[in-house]
């Protein structure tokens, strides 16, 4: 699931990286360049919900491969031809694509992962090396080729489809209970309050990443005096720091509660942000590694807290975290390139500093959500078939105490208070449940 999502969100770096190609080859000014990051954000904002309401219903693994393919192709015609509302067509696609596969891989990873937050970390962390990557593909392939090598791009794609279909595969248990059973028989009240204050920082967050995302080729060109390497390497670093910052969100959570961390991680990036801004010479780039770690170290976490904000409704809080409020930053980026446009690209990025503080804000109030008494999910064929299939014996029901078993208990045996949830008893043995 990992690997697969590292070739799904090689998509969503593409666009911002493709970003001043259009400008040096097709002469766009910053407002329709912003345009064109627009285009992959506002339909993949409308139907990431919908799409995350619809997983909660149904079980939807088939789009995991589908939703790759669909987001690759958008990117890969996109340098095809010299048409701008072409362009806008296609990377619009590309951003369905990517809404689609999100609220369900979401779910399919927190099934896979077993509850554990290092082990959602590592599926962020994916789609993190995806985003990394993405300037030095696009680079290699539009530098030499120009935009018309774009189809080109389509090939993570393929790779991306094949290892979501492995993973579904896998993962796949004859027998186990729809999106929509799991939903009803969830133990926990939905806490749509605390659920939107998560959704409004990360607006904030989404604001400011895709803002840089969209302009920090440009701007660091601008500011160091380089050439186009410049550009593609800082964009790089922004990109390459969110790993970084992801896997240390994960282990961090283990130690602290993860409102705790999130917060912190806020607080921080205000001033990695004013760095980036005003901050000259080489010594941007280390302030561009610090704005990507800070704003990385919660990603996976607002994933799990909101599914536990909302545990009667996963793929709505999925595709609102992990998809609505990180890409409807991109509505505020044609506003930076007019501003840009008009006054110049530093006093337009200039605002972006203050915006982690108000997520910071929003996000005072919020406590550590009340964990479901136990969560029911679906392991490999495998384990279901070894016990003949019985329901209530069967080690393809994995059912912990989210809180009491440590997100990173997957061996050893023994009494644990996981296994006291009501109708429960037994031992944790090998990761799975025995009665």
């Amino acid at each position: 699931m990992s690997f697969g999502h590292a070739c799904v969100d090689v998509y969503q770096g593409s666009v911002a990286a493709l970003v001043p190609f259009f400008v040096a080859e097709r002469a766009y000014s910053y407002a329709a360049a912003s345009g064109i990051v627009l285009a992959a954000s506002l339909l993949s904002s409308v139907v990431q919900p919908l799409f995350g309401a619809l997983t909660d219903k149904w079980a939807m693994p088939w789009l995991l491969p589908v939703s790759a393919l669909v987001g690759g192709a958008g990117v890969a015609l996109s340098g095809v031809g010299g048409s701008y509302a072409l362009t806008l067509a296609v990377v619009a696609v590309s951003g369905i694509g990517v809404a689609a596969y999100h609220p369900e891989a979401a779910r399919v990873a927190r099934v896979a992962s077993r509850g554990s937050h290092t082990a959602m970390g590592w599926f962020s962390l994916g789609g993190n090396i995806g985003f990394a990557t993405a300037p030095l593909l696009v680079a290699a392939v539009v530098a030499t080729g120009g935009l018309g090598a774009t189809p080109l791009l389509m090939v993570p794609a393929v790779a991306g489809a094949v290892l979501c279909a492995a993973a579904v595969r896998a993962l796949r248990t004859p027998g186990s209970s729809s999106a929509a059973t799991r939903g009803r028989d969830a133990v926990g009240r939905d806490d749509w309050p605390s659920f939107l204050r998560l959704s409004g920082a990360i607006v904030c967050r989404s604001i400011v990443f895709v803002g840089l995302s969209a302009f920090i080729a440009l701007y660091v060109r601008e500011r160091t005096h380089g050439g186009e390497f410049s550009g593609t390497a800082a964009l790089f670093v922004l990109y390459l720091g969110g790993a970084v910052g992801t896997v240390a969100g994960g282990r961090l959570a283990t130690r602290h509660s993860r409102v705790t961390v999130v917060r912190w991680s806020y607080a921080l990036s205000v001033l990695a942000v004013a760095g980036v801004v005003l901050v000259p010479g080489p010594v941007l780039y280390l302030f561009v590694a610090l704005t990507s770690g800070t704003l990385y170290v919660p990603f996976s976490l607002h994933v799990t807290l909101g599914q536990d904000y909302l545990p009667r409704r996963v793929g709505t809080a999925s595709g609102v975290t992990l998809g609505l409020s990180v890409s409807v930053g991109g509505v505020a980026s044609p506003l930076i390139g007019a501003l840009a446009d008009t006054t110049s690209l530093q006093l337009a990025l200039a605002p972006l500093i203050a915006l982690p503080a108000v997520g910071w804000l929003l996000l005072r109030p919020l406590r550590e959500p009340a964990m479901p008494e136990a969560t029911r999910y679906d392991l490999p064929t495998r384990a279901h078939a070894a016990t003949g299939g019985d329901p209530r014996r069967s080690a393809s029901t994995f059912v912990y105490r989210h809180g009491a078993l440590p997100s990173d208990h997957t061996s050893g045996s023994g009494p644990h208070p996981a296994t006291t949830a009501p109708g429960c008893t037994g031992e944790v043995a090998g990761g799975r449940l025995r009665e």
